[in-house]
């Protein structure tokens, strides 16, 4: 019998980018709810409950009460917004740090979906401090370049109208209070003891994101500088079907944009072995949001990891 899955708040970007992946697979059944019934708790409480996995691509508040809204013991979920990613009774969605995360995602009930900007800085930062190469304790600034699509609807429709605030054409730094949603799940997810400075930043192009962090060797631990950083890296990630380590090269640029419309994420070293930057290069909508999701979907039901994704 075909597994029954049940987008909660499909409409929303999220929702739409797993729907999209999910679209021509013949070995689920997803379950749709009335368009006019989209608000009624009954409805959404009867779906919720007749599927054996459902995607919660909800604001945070709305997550919480959709989980409490479950009573069925055989419903799993997959939760795409912030509110449970630094549970311990969730499974983090993120396979690629351990057999520990992978195993944990396939057998969980409860998974929580990374956060785009914590996804880049996880993938950079787990690997470094879970080899002794970075300690726990470092004080870490990461920068975080996204396309505007992470923003959700309203954000899309601002970029996107025709009278729109000529500000918009120029990059954006936000969170300036240090106080961004997904500051805590960086350092906890990461293993780290203090919180990074970050400086997220959202530009006029659709979807893309480079999430960098900068790194002086004295720093580091074991290596000597550049190369043994990228090797140490790619042995981390050796055989990830999603996740790659590119070669060093003598690129002069990176373009957040690059790996627009893929479910993967590849990470460049660059620098010298004095003064080093790890940048994380992906798709916000993809390894970023709806790619994790379906990967993480395909783990708990049993399926082929990327199957239905672009790498």
């Amino acid at each position: 019998m075909k597994p029954k899955l049940f987008i909660d708040g499909r409409e929303g970007t999220t929702g739409l980018q797993i729907d999209r992946r999910l679209a021509g697979r013949d070995d689920i059944e997803l379950l749709a709810i009335d368009e006019d019934k989209r608000k009624d708790a009954a409805e959404r409480k009867k779906l919720l409950n007749a599927a054996d996995l459902v995607f919660l691509c909800l604001p945070d508040a709305a997550a919480a009460e959709a989980v409490a809204m479950i009573d069925n013991p055989n419903t799993r979920v997959i939760d795409a917004s912030t509110a449970h990613r630094v549970s311990p009774d969730w499974a983090y969605g993120f396979p690629e740090l351990s057999g520990l995360h992978r195993s944990r995602i396939a057998e969980s009930r409860r998974v929580a979906n990374p956060g785009c900007h914590a996804t880049g800085f996880i993938s950079i930062v787990y690997p470094l401090v879970d080899m002794g190469i970075l300690p726990a304790d470092a004080a870490l600034t990461c920068f975080s370049l996204t396309g505007y699509s992470g923003g959700g609807k309203k954000m899309i429709a601002q970029y996107e109208a025709e009278d729109r605030d000529p500000f918009l054409s120029s990059p954006a730094v936000y969170g300036l209070g240090q106080n961004h949603k997904h500051l805590p799940e960086m350092q906890v997810r990461s293993g780290l003891t203090v919180l990074p400075v970050f400086c997220p930043v959202v530009d006029d192009y659709y979807k893309g994101m480079a999430t960098t962090v900068m790194l002086h060797r004295s720093q580091l631990r074991g290596v000597a500088g550049l190369g043994d950083v990228q090797k140490a890296l790619a042995a981390f990630y050796h055989g990830q079907g999603v996740v790659r380590v590119a070669e060093l090269d003598s690129r002069p640029k990176l373009y957040a944009n690059e790996f627009t419309g893929s479910d993967g994420l590849t990470l460049a070293v660059a620098g010298n072995d004095d003064l080093l930057t790890v940048t994380a290069l992906f798709d916000n909508l993809g390894k970023g949001a709806s790619g994790a999701a379906v990967q993480n979907m395909n783990l708990m039901l049993g399926f082929d990891e990327t199957a239905g994704l672009c790498i």
